[in-house]
């Protein structure tokens, strides 16, 4: 493919004011720009996230944050909105700070801010730089100082609100589970109190106070047979003396024979100094007295019937009397022995609830138990926090006033000027050059209709049409290279500095 130099040239100097202008313009922004910024100045501090100072296998910190993680929060809590409004204000870090809006302040001060974190894996440390870039050296250090204290502040208010928190909750949890324990004590002991007589421990003597009511209940049941058989046997001895006067001798004997028959009976269950024993004995001597008199025949012959009478009604009266107590005794004993059977009926039930009971209760106190032991380990790890002997970040690096400015980069910004305006006429001359349609070589014509001229004739241009097109285009040179830097030097002395229009610019497009 053969390029056409000749003509391409002559494009370029058709094309030469509006290329010219490009370059021109844009060359001047970006050197005006790099020559007129202000210098900017930059520092930084560098901060080490240690490790605790006691080893977490003998005591164990309630704060358990990653690194990385609280360097995060402590970052983005120390760019918030009021922070860097207020540093901004304090030390005056931009000229025009009674102009700004807030909302720009805030992005400048972020802009101006750069925070860098790194390490954090195993065996690594972690470590966090902040940078600031500002007008001046003592601001730049001023900031960054400012910043640092910040962060010192943020980690330590970070960590010790977190173990005030677990162990204020802690305590909170302990003294709950505390109330719960009195109030399930409490219920415990009113249950046990309103079913005294009927709680599982007593079951065993309940069951052994059965059998012994039950055993005593069968004995009553024939000492009141005994005793209302000895009722007819003396009612029946004394119509037999009456039938018969030698049967007199017999009634006493047979009274006798009981009494020692009932003595024999009691000794089997009281001892001889039972009051019914004595009793017993004392009357049984009687009439072992009375039957020895009468066998010995110093007794008198006979007795009137009122004597008789008198003799059995007494003795009926005793053997009346013994079933009476021995009946109270036995309704007392039935009675007793309905009760203690509706208790251990209500035992087994009550036994149910009373586990209920005690199982809450052990569950509570185990509960109670583990909030005792994490309220201790969060007590130990808040005296950690507040002595900062656990995870803490130190300054490892001050920011210093910085002696040599670190921006602008003046040689990139006039280098991207003029770079801008070269792309910018390149690009110009091709897209003309690419929207051209018309026929203006004779290889075009070939081109274009796939034909070979004979012979093409070419424009004839006058030597006064020549000239004045020449000078068109060197007027238009020259207006271009002196008007344009006329005006660029003009609307930065009479409008507004070029290079804060270049700042606008960007700032519009997001390059800024």
């Amino acid at each position: 493919m053969n390029v056409d130099l000749g003509f391409y040239w002559a494009l370029f100097k058709r094309r030469l004011p509006v290329m010219a202008l490009f370059v021109l313009l844009f060359s001047g922004l970006g050197l005006v720009t790099a020559f007129k910024l202000p210098e900017t100045y930059s520092t930084s501090a560098r901060l080490l996230f240690e490790a605790p100072q006691i080893p977490e296998n003998m005591v164990a910190s309630t704060v358990q944050t990653d690194a990385a993680e609280q360097l995060q929060v402590i970052e983005q809590r120390l760019m918030t909105r009021a922070n860097l409004i207020d540093i901004a204000n304090r030390f005056d870090v931009f000229a025009n700070m009674r102009e700004m809006e807030p909302d720009r302040v805030t992005a400048a001060m972020r802009d101006a801010t750069q925070i860098r974190r790194r390490g954090g894996g195993r065996a690594m440390a972690t470590m966090m730089t902040v940078e600031f870039e500002a007008r001046s050296p003592q601001i730049a250090a001023n900031v960054v100082n400012e910043y640092v204290t910040l962060v010192l502040e943020e980690n330590s208010k970070f960590r010790t609100s977190r173990a005030e928190n677990t162990l204020e909750f802690f305590q909170q949890e302990v003294n709950r589970l505390d109330d719960e324990l009195d109030r399930q004590s409490v219920e415990i002991a009113n249950f046990k109190s309103e079913n005294a007589k009927a709680l599982p421990e007593d079951q065993a003597y309940r069951l052994g106070r059965q059998n012994l009511l039950q055993e005593r209940l069968d004995r009553l049941s024939r000492e009141i047979g005994l005793a209302q058989q000895q009722r007819e046997n003396l009612e029946k001895s004394f119509e037999d003396t009456r039938t018969s006067g030698t049967s007199e001798r017999s009634a006493y004997e047979e009274e006798l024979i009981i009494g020692k028959a009932e003595l024999e009976r009691l000794l089997e269950t009281y001892t001889e100094s039972n009051p019914r024993v004595i009793r017993l004995k004392d009357r049984i001597e009687r009439l072992e007295a009375v039957v020895a008199a009468r066998e010995s025949g110093s007794g008198p012959d006979e007795e009137d019937s009122s004597s008789d009478q008198a003799r059995l009604d007494a003795a009926l009266a005793e053997v009346d009397s013994k079933i009476n107590a021995m009946q109270d005794q036995l309704e007392t004993t039935k009675a007793e022995l309905e009760e203690l059977q509706k208790n251990i009926s209500r035992s087994a039930a009550n036994a149910n609830r009373l586990a209920e009971l005690e199982r809450d209760y052990n569950i509570i106190q185990s509960r109670y138990n583990s909030a005792v032991s994490n309220l201790n380990s969060a007590r130990m790890s808040e005296r950690i926090e507040a002595t900062a002997q656990g995870q803490r970040i130190n300054v490892i690096e001050n920011a210093s006033v910085p002696q040599v400015p670190s921006g602008p980069n003046r040689p990139l910004i006039a280098a991207l000027g003029i770079f801008t305006g070269l792309g910018l006429a390149i690009g110009y001359f091709v897209l003309l050059e690419a929207l051209n349609r018309d026929i203006r070589r004779p290889a075009e014509l070939s081109e274009r209709f796939n034909v070979m001229p004979i012979a093409t004739i070419p424009y004839m241009e006058s030597r006064i049409a020549k000239f004045l097109r020449r000078s068109t285009l060197l007027m238009a040179t020259l207006a271009v290279l002196v008007g344009v830097p006329l005006a660029l030097w003009y609307i930065d002395t009479n409008y507004l500095p070029l290079e804060v229009i270049v700042q606008k610019s960007l700032a519009k497009l997001g390059l800024g």
